[in-house]
């Protein structure tokens, strides 16, 4: 159904910039001044990951190839460090924290992903 979509997104959306905002307080790396800001991240972290990250995926194949996948960890700190880059009020202290910030983004991606699928289970066609 149509509505929930729409309503799974939103609260997709709202629980990424939520997880943000803990971050934020759980490691100093990263920085966010407000839960607006927070919503402007995730939105352009979720855009990034939609858009960029499958041509980055593509570009680098023979170098995640040869590291065993190791590689992918590097293509999520880049998205994660640009999206900093892009906005205000979205701050992550260099490379490094950019790679544990992403992680910990990652790890709270996936709690959020699994509540959300209890919440919407997937409809038979």
């Amino acid at each position: 159904c149509y509505a929930d979509t729409a309503m799974k997104l939103l609260l997709t959306w709202v629980l990424h910039a939520t997880a943000l905002m803990a971050l934020a307080h759980l490691y100093s790396g990263v920085e966010v001044t407000s839960f607006g800001a927070a919503m402007a991240a995730a939105l352009v972290i979720g855009i990034f990951n939609l858009i960029v990250r499958p041509a980055l995926v593509v570009l680098t194949l023979p170098v995640t190839f040869f590291t065993l996948g190791l590689f992918l960890f590097v293509i999520n700190a880049v998205m994660f460090w640009a999206a900093a880059g892009l906005l205000e009020g979205f701050w992550v202290r260099g490379f490094g924290s950019a790679l544990l910030g992403s992680l910990i983004y990652s790890a709270f991606g996936v709690l959020i992903d699994a509540a959300l699928e209890r919440l919407f289970p997937p409809q038979p066609l």
